[in-house]
């Protein structure tokens, strides 16, 4: 259930986002919003309603997809990084090993 989820929300993520980028900003932009990209499909006033009612309808569904992702993932055990993993534990890197002591130095004699 939780990936169903976790993928309708990437889906809603990249549509949003997509949505966004069409929408014509102050500037001019990406915005579509003038009837020459259109054709005579629609006027500028009428993309730029339906294009803000299509962001509206998708903030609210990754608002409310955020929502239960949270609250599904509530009970479950943190799963923490793999740097907090203990040194004995299955799984963890093994130390390096010591390395062998070097034989002590012959003692010279001073004369």
């Amino acid at each position: 259930m939780t990936t169903v989820l976790l993928v309708l929300f990437l889906f809603v993520t990249l549509a949003m986002i997509g949505v966004i980028l069409v929408q014509r900003s102050e500037g001019g932009g990406l915005g579509i919003g003038s009837s020459q990209g259109m054709g005579s499909f629609m006027s500028g006033r009428g993309t730029a309603n339906l294009l803000t009612r299509t962001t509206a309808i998708l903030g609210t569904a990754f608002m409310v997809l955020a929502l239960v992702l949270a609250m599904l993932g509530k009970g479950q055990a943190p799963r923490g990084s793999l740097l907090d993993t203990p040194a004995g534990a299955p799984g963890a890197a093994a130390p390096a090993p010591a390395l062998p002591a070097l034989p002590a130095a012959p003692a010279v004699p001073t004369n």
